[in-house]
């Protein structure tokens, strides 16, 4: 590697240029290169194969296009003005392209400008992915719109920051844009750059081809059986695998590099420009002033990103011109709808948007397809509950029009609720059952165990896609320090493991920084609460007002329409609270200003989760553990809000109602999400491209238009990246284990949401977005973690749901200890569970209105029931619970103690039994890491053979000088080059 490198200029027999030129007799100051300078040789040739349109001038011009970094902000003799980084000052109205980073002697106009149509090389305009000379690819794209002079300097000294670290630029002009308002500034990384970026990155690059998997392949007794979910190899063929090391330019003849072009991945090479991108400075006057992400925001660039490979749609059929590209050919294996059975093209997808994109949908996939067999038991417990609805005793009971069905229950609200017959609640007893029947406590044991089996087998593909990708120990060995972290980390020490000096923040400045982004947490879910609490209040005073109506259809449905509308009111309450804490958790963590890249998401993550979960969950903990609780009797005036008595479950129990809150809230943020991701952006890309006047339609404009313009005015890829659609699929992992007992459907339908988001999130990643950063990540982060602990959250959950929420523990008791019949019937389990209340022992503010509609027709009670276990009116303990009651509260301990220490038992042993890491995995990595010494044994013996040589030349050559005595024969004197 050569210096001139480092600086963005061209250097003699560089790759990836093809000039030659001699060297500088004298050095030039950084920055100023070929001002001035008359050591430039006379004429320059052509690099073999070059193909741009301008031809070379007599007098040694180069090609059209070229400018030395030199010129930045300073005066060009060929205009008498400034030359901007950015190729805004430059009579912007004529300048279409400027290119910096090649060798270029000074000279006239020709030498600085090149016209488009002079010097467009053989691709398609509108594909392009190359400089203007058709040879150095695009890496990155920048985009700016503004000409404010402030912005203006801040983006041409960026620009000699990207010069100084040796990345090559070249401006497209707004003026030949097809929008004529959005200038473009395209970023190329030489072959110097990469590899000096690979060895610095740690990238891993191959060595040898792997000979494990062949022997594998070998090892398979029985032939393959065709699969119709599989895409064929014809179509998609299977990518190389390739044992690999840590870069190294010393030791670079031991990796496989047959082409510097294609040696580093376009993920590889954006990876590198990013890193370049994100350090680069923009004002030498504040430290903190440096990297893409501030220029972004303070809108001196309005994006930043890397190409698409072209259109995802052709003309041309698939069948007779093949795939044109990439992004192609996931749009039709992957996006297009019809491609929903297939399985996913994860190699590729990793290989177009990066490991981290990869690992998300591997993640998805494999989620998605195990919940078709929690799906399936669940389908099975819900058509038992249908198929024996009607042998249901306890419903039975309560739907008998003259028997205990005309039983008068007490007002579930003072004063405006009516007394009400007990039939009036057959509907809700009926749809209980189809949820709450002798299934339940299967499913719910079965989902326990399907989370843990879940997690442990998702553990162990994770290490199978981590040693694919080669990204098994990416954070410990490969990711770098945030540059925010550098900037604002005042001290320095020692890495105990690297024994290199970093920075760092002291452990007292970062725990002042956490205490304050705890208290503010914690304000913020009391916020929650508070808002959960406002829809407590809310359901106790419209249940209230409902009953009170004349219209019979609306008190017969107050119960309902007060849980449906109440749901839906706390969607709303979710959805506007996420928005407001989501802002405030950036802000926190930039606070808190993690060490690394995964630091950060890890931070971000636990942040916004723990407010997800308060903000989802905590309706739902209240209707399943705390509804109707704290009422132990009508007259009871122990616990009133405002004056209402607290909210109380229908007879037929409250898990109805944590079923209905359940599947709202679910359903509803599930169909909401998908328009997010697809809808919204599909609307601001029209926005966009309206504003920047690029066509849609297929004119002649639309032909100009390069893939530059096509790929801006689409969307871009959000800040954090998949953090949504983790956090979509987490939340909804948690309605599916947390309260299954209440919802055996719930896997059924995320089942169906998983499918469709797949494709949704696929189509948007192909059609609507922009191409993400190729972001590495060796797992799915924290979100592991969260998982597990819903997994073993659910546990408890379903425990209590069963033993507190159902009826299957009062019906055991009952069944067992007070039935009183020898063939153990649940008949008269109804009345059993219901109390004795004499209406003479209302308080005044609390006793029914008489007047009202509903209680003329039940006028004249005296004794009204209501849902307990508690001694009637005249008993010396009237009132209190009886032994009954204590016998069940006895039994949902013990049936809680049991089912958590079962399932507990059962997981950790299924746990033990499969291994996070497969035994041929462990081979390849022991493999691997033979070679990577092999490698360096290799080399260390190479240059201890090569040093011996050259001692022993020297040795030699010393010997023959002191033996030739000074003579002046033929023989005398030997010239050996470098002596």
């Amino acid at each position: 590697m050569t210096d001139g490198g480092s600086y963005g200029l061209a250097t003699p027999n560089q790759p990836g240029t093809g000039f030659e030129m001699a060297e500088r007799s004298s050095p030039v100051p950084i920055g100023f290169e070929g001002v001035g300078d008359e050591s430039y040789p006379p004429s320059y040739s052509p690099p073999e194969g070059y193909t741009g349109g301008t031809p070379m001038h007599p007098g040694g011009i180069p090609p059209a296009g070229a400018i030395p970094d030199s010129n930045i902000g300073r005066e060009n003799p060929a205009f008498g003005s400034p030359v901007s980084g950015s190729g805004c000052s430059v009579n912007e109205k004529s300048v279409t392209n400027i290119s910096y980073g090649d060798p270029v002697e000074q000279g006239s106009l020709g030498a600085l400008i090149t016209e488009n149509s002079n010097n467009k090389p053989h691709h398609d305009r509108r594909e392009q992915l190359y400089f203007n000379d058709g040879k150095r690819q695009i890496d990155f794209i920048l985009a700016y719109n503004d000409d404010d002079p402030k912005k203006e300097q801040k983006r041409q000294r960026f620009i000699a920051s990207l010069h100084e670290e040796g990345l090559m630029v070249e401006v497209e002009d707004a003026s030949e844009t097809n929008g004529g308002r959005v200038s473009f500034v395209k970023i190329h990384a030489p072959w110097e750059v990469c590899t000096r970026y690979a060895e610095l990155m740690n990238m891993k690059m191959p060595i040898k081809q792997n000979d494990l998997a062949e022997d594998e392949e070998s090892q398979q007794c029985l032939p393959k059986m065709p699969n119709p979910f599989e895409i064929s190899e014809e179509t998609l063929p299977e990518e190389p695998n390739y044992f690999t090391a840590a870069f190294n330019r010393e030791r670079s003849n031991q990796f496989i590099i047959d082409d510097h072009e294609t040696f580093f991945s376009h993920s590889q090479r954006t990876r590198i420009v990013y890193e370049v991108l994100s350090r680069a400075r923009y004002d030498d006057s504040n430290k903190l002033r440096f990297g893409i992400i501030r220029m972004l925001d303070n809108d001196s660039y309005t994006a930043a990103f890397s190409l698409h490979e072209g259109s995802y749609s052709s003309e041309h059929s698939v069948i007779t011109h093949g795939y044109e590209n990439e992004r192609r050919l996931l749009y039709e294996l992957w996006a297009k709808p019809k491609a929903f059975y297939k399985q996913q093209p994860l190699d590729l997808i990793r290989k177009y948007y990066g490991e981290k994109v990869g690992i998300y949908f591997a993640w998805l996939g494999f989620y998605t397809i195990w919940l078709v067999p929690a799906s399936l038991v669940g389908m099975v417990c819900f058509l038992y509950g249908c198929f024996t609805l009607y042998k249901n005793i306890p419903s039975n009971e309560i739907c008998e029009p003259g028997g205990l069905g005309s039983t008068v229950m007490c007002p579930l609200c003072d004063q405006l609720c009516p007394f009400w017959e007990l039939k009036s609640s057959c509907f809700y007893s009926r749809l209980t059952y189809l949820f709450d029947n002798p299934a339940t406590v299967f499913f719910s044991i079965f989902m326990s165990l399907w989370g843990t089996l879940f997690l442990e087998f998702w553990k162990r593909k994770q290490h199978v896609i981590a040693w694919d990708w080669d990204v098994l120990e990416y954070e410990q060995e490969q990711e770098s320090l945030r540059p925010q972290y550098e900037a604002q980390a005042s001290h320095k020490k020692t890495n105990p493991i690297t024994k290199l000096i970093e920075p760092y923040i002291p452990w007292w400045n970062k725990a002042t920084r956490v205490l304050t982004s705890a208290t503010t947490i914690l304000f913020m879910l009391c916020v929650v609460l508070a808002a959960i609490f406002g829809v407590i209040v809310y359901r106790i005073v419209i249940v209230s007002v409902l009953y009170a109506s004349d219209v019979a259809l609306v008190r017969q449905n107050a119960k309902l329409t007060t849980t449906i509308t109440a749901a839906t009111l706390n969607l709303l309450v979710i959805i506007l609270l996420s928005k407001i804490y989501r802002w405030l958790a950036i802000w926190l963590t930039n606070i808190e200003c993690p060490r690394t890249q995964s630091d950060y998401e890890d931070s971000f993550t636990f942040k916004m989760f723990l407010f997800q979960f308060v903000n989802f969950y905590s309706s739902l903990f209240y209707i399943a553990f705390f509804k109707g609780r704290f009422v132990d009797y009508p007259a009871d005036k122990e616990y009133v809000i405002f004056g209402y008595h607290m909210d109380q479950c229908d007879p037929a129990g409250c898990l109805i109602e944590l079923c209905i809150q359940l599947g709202i809230i679910m359903v509803g943020k599930q169909f909401l999400n998908n328009f997010m991701e697809l809808g919204l952006p599909f609307l601001m890309n029209f926005i966009r491209k309206k504003k920047s006047n690029i066509s849609n339609e297929s004119t002649k404009e639309q032909q100009a238009s390069t893939r530059w313009e096509q790929d801006y005015v689409l969307a871009a890829t959000p800040p954090l990246g998949l953090f949504d659609e983790y956090l979509e699929m987490v939340i909804q992992f948690g309605f599916v284990t947390l309260f299954v007992a209440a919802f055996p459907l719930a896997p059924l339908f995320a089942l169906l949401n998983n499918v469709i988001e797949i494709r949704l999130d696929a189509f948007k990643y192909v059609t609507q977005l922009r191409r993400p950063l190729a972001a590495r990540a060796q797992d799915i982060g924290a979100w592991y973690n969260i998982l597990k602990a819903l997994s073993i959250l659910s546990v408890i959950s379903n425990a209590f749901v069963i033993a507190y929420t159902s009826d299957f523990i009062p019906r055991l008791v009952y069944l067992y200890a007070y039935s009183g019949d020898e063939k153990k019937s649940v008949a008269g389990y109804i009345n059993g569970s219901l109390s004795y209340f004499d209406v003479k022992d209302f308080l005044p503010t609390v006793a029914p209105d008489p007047n009202l509609e509903a209680n003329k027709e039940l006028n004249g009670t005296e004794i009204c029931r209501y849902r307990g276990y508690n001694y009637p009116p005249g008993h010396p303990k009237q009132y209190h619970s009886t032994i009954q009651h204590w016998h069940i509260v006895a039994a949902r301990f013990i049936f809680v103690v049991v089912f958590e220490h079962v399932v507990f038992f059962l997981t950790s042993t299924i746990a033990v039994f499969i291994p996070d890491e497969p035994g041929s995995v462990r081979d390849q990595i022991l493999r691997e890491k033979f070679l990577a010494k092999e490698a360096l044994y290799a080399a260390e013996l190479q240059k201890t053979k090569t040093k011996r040589e050259d001692d022993d030349e020297e040795t030699a050559s010393a010997k023959e000088l002191e033996g030739g005595g000074g003579g002046a024969g033929a023989e005398g004197l030997r010239y050996r080059p470098g002596t």
